[in-house]
């Protein structure tokens, strides 16, 4: 009712407010037309005109680049007037002086018009010199190439007249009347025809050339060899039975190119190939597929990379004398295609060489394949040349294996996974990868593996070559093996443990929390097979993978041979030892998926009753069938947020009905299905600052040790944080307008969800840690906290980014009404002032 009275009290405010507008605007344009009026009358009446002498008006000179016959026309009309004058003595002396004037600056014109055109005439000199002289530059050039094209004319018939000379024997005369000059004319027309034929098609099959000229192919591959003999012809012969023209032009590019770009070792080579009928890799031969985790292998119609494996780097022509085994790389792939016809050819969209520093065209698409020339982009410029291999990388988590010594048969390697990300983390750790040629694990310090099993190595290729091997010691023979990380009660273990970073129970902290918890390290035995049987023969595994417990998604590339990792010698001398061979694994994070999330976010405020609950199936959803996956969540009091999800369903439904929220939905929401979820609310909002209130709620049966969270705010409110009082809280350098907090020392366990006072009544209770967070409104202008501004735009527990709802809390009745006449009065306020304005 109130609003609407302030509706119809603006709309009477406004229809007054109209007609007196108009009225205003129509006084403002008489007052307007009555003061030009007058102006003009007042500029007639200042007209005076003298009409009882002889005005005298002379034609103004137009510039200095006049026309002589314009400055005479000039002059007559000056004299004519001079004459005109009535004169006696005085004013004769002053005509003198005026007739002088005139004549100077006649004579400064003429000078001036003079100085034009002897510059005129100059620049037109240099212009015709110029024009003569790249005349004869292009006359002597098309001399000099006409005597160039004579020269090789008759070098041509020379060699034509050698040639004829050669095979001049060979010639049969099969009738009468024919006499040598037309014979030897019809050999050297069709040796010209013979060589036109092959440099026209460049690639021209033997069999198609020995038809064409009725030869046979010995006969065509022996004249090929007499015509490069001769130099009349270049080329290469294939082992397909081509023959390839090549002419002394494009051999000499092919060999500046070389000396230009050939310098270039092409290291861990990765290729985009951008599968377009929804594939499904089976295998592949020559590479590995970067994204995947292992075969078969569903590319969709994104495509996928493959990296280079076991040659992953390409070595140059002058390195390996032309070597095209080293050179190049072939890969073999096999796999399934939905969508194509059984006729069509299934080409993928495009093919390009992701690696740094090449510059690729778009490729060239023929009927049964594709090709694409990448180049060396010359901006390019490496960070560091003088290492052997690839340069370090940088990403948010990174492996290093690094093989320690090498034997025949087997080496012991060490693998050290860094936490490089400031808000990554990883619990509980569980690693994988793939081997590539039959190797297996024997034995293993600072982690373990889930499963030992010698049966896979006595039955598989293992087996076969070592036969009297005792395989019941033997650690892993998986191809795919699962390791983990030892317990701290391992840490000094002689068999499994003492080594540095070890057994912390498979958790990573970022840096910004502990550097010393940022590192973890194992080391193995592995032993090889045949044709790998010497100590040189080194390839890491493939496929590396990583996963957490409440942890983001970690995609990992392809190992990249780097320069050997050096350790600090054990002796204690300052000396430095260096690894065999050392390969480096760079992952990053990856963004979740909708319905893909770990955690997620809710909603509150002080200016409103109803909560906002996590997304539905913010963190997937298995069983649809009673509830709906697709709808908003129901609006929930706050107490709703202490009670599981299925004792919230009683309360929404009532609380519904309480607040007329409208209709329920036939099918209720589904449950977030969230481990942790994290409650954002707005306590309090005034003129200098504002405050929120974070609450963590922890669903799971398991403690979370040292756990961090971590608040990404919109535009630049974070330069008003002020304090968190109940946790450890600073603001990140590395990352803008981002909060981190954490535990205090003792408060830095989240407690898992445990039985309600009366396990037979009273629902489970999460484990739940709170603070305030206060922050100040000073130097941060035109931000509406209630709108959304003091809302987070991103939320990441331990390192995992949770989902957040789409909508923010809406006010009540109530605190709409004590803004709701604010309109009305400044508009009454305003419709005052402007009345006294027409009344005075």
């Amino acid at each position: 009712m109130e609003d609407m009275l302030v509706a119809i009290l603006s709309m009477l405010l406004f229809l007054a407010i109209v007609p007196l507008y108009l009225w205003k605007r129509h006084q403002n344009s008489e007052s307007s037309r009555e003061h030009e009026d007058e102006t003009q009358v007042e500029q007639t009446e200042t007209v005076v005109r003298a009409t009882g002498t002889r005005r005298m008006r002379r034609r103004p000179a137009s510039s200095a680049a006049s026309t002589s016959s314009a400055a005479g026309t000039i002059d007559e009309l000056d004299d004519g007037s001079d004459d005109e004058e009535p004169g006696d003595g005085d004013y004769t002396a002053k005509a003198s002086k005026k007739k002088e004037k005139k004549r100077q600056e006649r004579e400064a014109q003429r000078q001036a018009e003079e100085a034009v055109r002897e510059s005129k005439q100059t620049k037109q000199s240099h212009y015709d010199e110029t024009r003569r002289r790249k005349e004869e530059e292009r006359e002597a050039k098309e001399r000099a190439l006409e005597e160039e094209a004579k020269a090789r004319q008759a070098k041509e018939e020379e060699a034509a007249a050698l040639e004829f000379e050669k095979w001049k024997g060979e010639i049969s005369v099969d009738a009468e009347g024919t006499t040598e000059n037309e014979v030897q004319d019809g050999s050297q027309g069709l040796l010209f025809d013979f060589v036109e034929y092959i440099k026209k098609h460049k690639c021209v099959p033997l069999e198609d050339l020995a038809a064409e000229f009725k030869l046979r192919t010995q006969e065509c591959i022996n004249r090929i060899n007499s015509l490069e003999e001769m130099g009349r012809l270049s080329g290469v012969m294939d082992d397909r039975g081509k023959y390839i023209y090549i002419s002394l032009e494009e051999m000499r590019a092919v060999a500046d190119y070389i000396r230009r770009e050939g310098l270039f070792e092409l290291k861990s080579w990765k290729v985009h190939v951008g599968f377009q009928h929804n594939e499904l890799l089976v295998s592949t031969d020559g590479a590995v597929a970067v994204e995947g985790d292992g075969f078969p292998i569903k590319v969709g119609k994104n495509g996928t990379v493959l990296a280079g494996f076991p040659q992953s780097d390409l070595k140059t022509a002058i390195d390996t004398a032309g070597d095209f085994t080293q050179m190049a790389a072939q890969v073999k792939i096999k796999g399934t295609q939905f969508g194509v016809s059984p006729k069509a050819t299934p080409m993928p969209k495009t093919i390009k060489l992701l690696n740094d520093g090449y510059k690729c065209p778009a490729p060239k698409r023929y009927k049964t394949y594709m090709q694409m020339c990448c180049k060396r982009d010359p901006k390019f410029k490496p960070k560091n040349t003088t290492i052997k291999f690839m340069p370090r990388q940088f990403g948010d988590l990174s492996f290093t294996y690094d093989v320690l010594s090498a034997f025949e048969n087997k080496y012991q390697a060490q693998v050290t996974i860094d936490n490089l990300s400031p808000l990554g983390r990883l619990d509980h750790w569980n690693l994988t990868w793939e081997w590539m040629r039959n190797e297996f694990i024997y034995s293993m310090k600072g982690a373990y593996t889930h499963k030992k099993d010698p049966s896979e190595c006595i039955y598989g290729a293992q087996g076969q070559y070592y036969k009297d091997f005792d395989f019941t010691n033997v650690l892993n023979c998986q191809n795919k093996p699962l390791i983990s990380d030892l317990p701290p009660e391992m840490e000094n273990d002689d068999k499994l443990g003492k080594l540095p970073y070890c057994c912390r129970n498979g958790s990573l902290l970022p840096f910004t929390m502990n550097e010393t918890k940022a590192r973890s390290i194992f080391q193995m035995e592995v032993f090889k097979l045949p044709p790998d049987l010497n100590r040189t023969a080194l390839y890491p595994p493939q496929n590396w993978k990583i996963e957490g417990a409440i942890n983001p998604d970690y995609k990992c590339g392809p190992p990249i041979r780097v320069d050997p990792s050096g350790f600090p010698d054990p002796s204690g001398t300052g000396m430095t030892s260096t690894a065999v061979a050392s390969w480096q694994i760079i992952c990053n994070i990856t963004r979740p998926k909708p319905k893909q999330n770990k955690c997620c976010v809710s909603f509150s405020a002080f200016y409103a009753d109803s909560v906002i609950p996590c997304n539905t199936c913010a963190c997937g959803c298995e069983k649809t069938s009673k509830c709906d996956a697709n709808i908003k969540p129901m609006l929930l009091p706050s107490q709703a947020l202490l009670v599981p999800f299925e004792d919230r369903e009683k309360m929404a439904k009532e609380w519904n009905k309480l607040k007329h929220l409208g209709a329920m939905p036939k099918k209720p929401p589904c449950p977030d299905n969230c481990g942790v979820s994290v409650n954002w609310h707005l306590d309090s909002n005034y003129k200098t600052g504002w405050t929120a209130r974070v609450t963590l709620f922890n669903w799971g049966d398991d403690n979370i040790e040292d756990w961090f969270t971590a608040v990404q705010m919109k535009k630049n409110i974070v330069d008003g944080y002020e304090n968190v009082y109940s946790f450890n809280g600073t603001k990140l350098p590395q990352r803008n307008n981002t909060i981190f907090m954490q535990g205090l020392k003792g408060l830095n366990y989240l407690v898992g969800e445990v039985n309600g006072t009366n396990p037979d009544k009273d629902p489970r209770v999460p484990g739940k840690q709170q603070s305030v967070i206060s922050f100040l409104k000073k130097n941060i202008p035109n931000i509406n906290i209630e709108s959304g501004d003091g809302f987070p735009s991103k939320l990441i527990f331990n390192g995992e980014e949770c989902a957040l709802p789409t909508d923010f809390p809406e006010k009540n009745a109530a605190f709409k009404g004590q803004v709701g006449l604010l309109p009305a009065v400044l508009l009454a306020l305003l419709t005052f002032f402007l009345l006294t304005d027409q009344l005075h």
